[in-house]
């Protein structure tokens, strides 16, 4: 494990905006077409929509003016639908893609400003990325193509193979070593591109799209893999999908993008309670909106110093869900804590408001604190490119834990 991977318990105690940047994006563009450099340069061009970019200049901008940071520890999802701009976005992060204008910086190192040199050493050291077909060598076995990496790093061959035979067993392959790509199932193969990427203990994993092959009990078992894997490592992850549930799952942050703009990015709360448009809105419409939203969208001042202090006790960052079936263990409001101190109270109406829909998300948790996260997430209207300024976002809660069960009314501490 390298210096930038960490543990669950260490990250617990900080917020992500607080983590230095891995990745800081700013005014990226992609565009392809002839003379593409002139798109960005110019506001008129830069302002016109998809088709009528394609109809003045036969250029299209597949990523445009895109701005964001990705911090250390932070599983950072971007998420749109086919033609978004998503997979050329994570390819201009290593350039993979070469960018059209706009800056890349890795750890304060301008990437687009690399040599050769300078962009093998990335690709080969600090970011690995996961393919979403693949990519493993057919006449290599398991062991030799999860080692691969190390040899073109120059590692030796007994330190490379016993390396890899570290990560084949982290991965769940154990006992399957010297089978051949051709051997293995779907899922497996996956895991074999997951532990070569792993192998070369990079400071980011870029995913690309690498489950959406897979059959979805497949595609969970590995959804659950990616989990265990940053609850164990803390490691900074960059995840393309398409899947909403699977960014939801994933992600402490959400980028959503349409027509190469970022539309939204935010907590997954912050996408689901507050969506910035119509368009955000009818992607999550069908989000069961109790497994995502916190207490915290639905907690009220205690009404008496009793209420305050009896009653089932959860955390802030408990979802709607879980508060549920304390207070229906229970049969009486819900404290919310931290610190020992009592945030709030939660009850049935209150709780099945936000279930419903009624609650306001943005001004109805009766939190400061959340309200000030809600207002950090980057939001744009339909009436034009999205705003350049990064977004400062507060402590996402971790959805990647299991959630544990509530306890009985007479617990004083919170769940």
């Amino acid at each position: 494990m390298n210096a930038t991977t960490g543990n669950t318990t260490a990250a617990a105690t900080d917020t992500v905006a607080e983590r230095p940047p891995v990745f800081s994006v700013d005014g990226l563009w992609k565009v392809f077409g002839p003379k593409a450099a002139r798109v960005p340069a110019d506001p008129d061009l830069a302002a016109l929509s998809p088709a009528e970019l394609r109809s003045r200049t036969g250029c299209t901008a597949a990523v445009a003016d895109v701005s964001f940071d990705v911090r250390k520890g932070e599983v950072f999802v971007v998420m749109g639908l086919s033609g978004s701009g998503k997979s050329t976005l994570v390819r201009c992060l290593t350039r993979l893609v070469e960018p059209t204008a706009g800056t890349i910086a890795i750890d304060g190192e301008d990437v687009r400003a690399m040599d050769r040199s300078r962009l093998r050493a990335l690709r080969r050291h600090r970011a690995a990325m996961v393919f979403q077909h693949f990519g493993l060598l057919p006449h290599r076995t398991v062991l030799d193509n999860v080692a691969y990496g190390l040899e073109v790093q120059g590692v030796g061959r007994a330190e490379r193979r016993e390396r890899a035979a570290a990560i084949v067993a982290k991965v769940g392959l154990e006992g399957l070593e010297q089978r051949r790509p051709g051997q293995l199932s779907g899922g497996q193969r996956q895991r074999v591109g997951l532990a070569r990427a792993l192998a070369v203990d990079p400071e980011v994993l870029l995913f690309d799209e690498p489950f959406s092959a897979l059959d979805p009990l497949i595609r969970r078992d590995m959804q659950e893999e990616v989990v265990r894997l940053h609850r164990e490592e803390g490691r900074t992850m960059v995840f393309i999908t398409h899947d909403l549930q699977e960014a939801l799952k994933l992600g402490d942050r959400i980028a959503l993008m349409r027509d190469g703009r970022v539309v939204q990015l935010g907590t997954p709360e912050e996408i689901v309670g507050s969506p910035a448009d119509d368009y955000v809105r009818e992607f999550v419409r069908d989000v069961p909106r109790e497994q995502v939203l916190t207490v915290r969208t639905a907690m009220r001042p205690a009404a008496s110093a009793d209420e305050a202090g009896t009653g089932p006790a959860i955390r802030p960052e408990a979802t709607v869900s879980e508060a549920i079936e304390a207070v229906a263990r229970a049969g009486s409001p819900a404290r919310v804590m931290t610190d020992g101190r009592c945030l709030g109270v939660v009850d049935a109406t209150d709780l099945l408001s936000v279930v419903a829909g009624t609650a306001d998300p943005a001004a109805g948790s009766r939190d400061p604190a959340a309200g000030s996260r809600a207002a950090g997430a980057a939001r744009v209207g339909d009436g034009g490119p999205p705003a350049r300024a990064k977004p400062s976002v507060g402590e996402a809660p971790d959805r990647r834990r299991k959630p544990t069960t509530p306890p009985p009314a007479t617990t004083e501490e919170p769940v």
